[in-house]
């Protein structure tokens, strides 16, 4: 994403690179006791990211090893990554799911995730139903999901110390710091399928398990796991120690940033950025992209799968506004300051 901005230029001044979100971590408010409070701090910190990291290497390896999700409408079988794709995109207000980060007070990513467990529910729900026993009413109302469903996603994370964009003179000089290529590990999350009373509960349960995984090496020791065997074992076992792990999971998802302003492409300009991938062998793959105030949805899909990837993309746009409209209607929205 950096190296295509870096050829892109702003629309309203043709000289100037885009601007991308500067990320701006919020201040603690935790009073300064002292000493030896922060002492005690900086131990459970620490002793907490290394058992995060215990587990979540434990949960890896077991992935890794025999543990395979649930076989549901969405995973693919063996072989699932030579099949033929099909690439869908829907473009959604950014401003939507700002509205209910502010609200709820969580980030973008964690809202995405949540509309993402949202949408997928009530897809898998229409796919679990009875197509001869119940209409589309009854099985919008009648909760057909299984009782556990094991569904993990595997998460791309970037663990560059500091997004941005390099100018490509820059990039290619010798000895730069600014390195070609891309630093990302992968995280497993585990989503949770299932029918929720409350629609502001998929937010708050994606805000729980993304707050946990930042309290973890895991992207770290899955980047350095690929690097140590790429120069061990050769880049073959890498791709097989990666396919098998991807195998056991369900779908891949990743979140991209992009810029804040309208952008032109050698004079001309971008409408959407879609962002897409091929050849993982999952049955469907989630990216999301964000574009001033929009955010497309990219899925690349096995139609023997996932025959209606835009009904999908209907859930997912669907799942949004009933949590916005559940923000609006607990009067939780927070109005900005400035």
């Amino acid at each position: 994403m950096s190296l295509l901005l870096a050829c892109a230029r702003k629309t309203s001044d043709p000289d100037a690179l885009p601007t991308l979100p500067v990320h701006n971590p919020k201040t603690s408010s935790t009073i300064f006791l002292g000493g030896l409070w922060c002492f005690i701090f900086a131990i459970w910190s620490t002793l907490r990211i290394f058992l995060n990291t215990v587990v979540d290497i434990v949960v890896f390896m077991a992935i890794l090893l025999f543990l395979k999700d649930t076989k549901s409408p969405i995973k693919g079988t063996l072989g699932v990554e030579h099949n033929p794709k099909r690439f869908v995109h829907k473009t959604i207000s950014l401003d939507d799911i700002k509205l209910v980060k502010n609200a709820l007070n969580t980030t973008v990513n964690d809202v995405i995730l949540g509309v993402t467990q949202a949408g997928l529910s009530r897809y898998l729900n229409r796919r679990y139903a009875n197509e001869d026993d119940k209409d589309e009413v009854e099985k919008h109302k009648t909760n057909n999901l299984p009782k556990r469903i094991r569904l993990n996603v595997t998460v791309m994370v970037s663990i560059r110390p500091a997004a941005g964009i390099q100018v490509l003179a820059d990039m290619m000089a010798k000895n730069s710091k600014a390195n070609w290529g891309n630093r990302v590990g992968y995280i497993i999350v585990p989503f949770t399928i299932a029918l929720e009373d409350d629609p502001l509960d998929y937010v708050r349960g994606a805000k729980a398990i993304v707050d946990r995984k930042k309290q973890s090496l895991e992207a770290i020791f899955t980047h350095q796991e690929i690097n140590v065997v790429s120069k061990t074992f050769g880049v073959k076992a890498v791709a097989a120690l990666v396919h098998r792990v991807f195998s056991n999971t369900t779908m891949t998802f990743s979140s991209m940033v992009g810029p804040q302003e309208e952008i032109s492409y050698y004079g001309h300009p971008i409408a959407y950025i879609a962002p897409t991938v091929y050849g993982l062998p999952h049955a469907l793959i989630v990216h999301t992209q964000s574009y001033i105030n929009k955010l497309t949805i990219c899925l690349a899909v096995d139609p023997s799968v996932i025959p209606d990837p835009h009904q999908l993309c209907a859930d997912l746009e669907e799942s949004l506004d009933i949590i916005k409209n559940a923000v609006l209607e607990k009067g939780l929205l927070i109005k900005e300051t400035a």
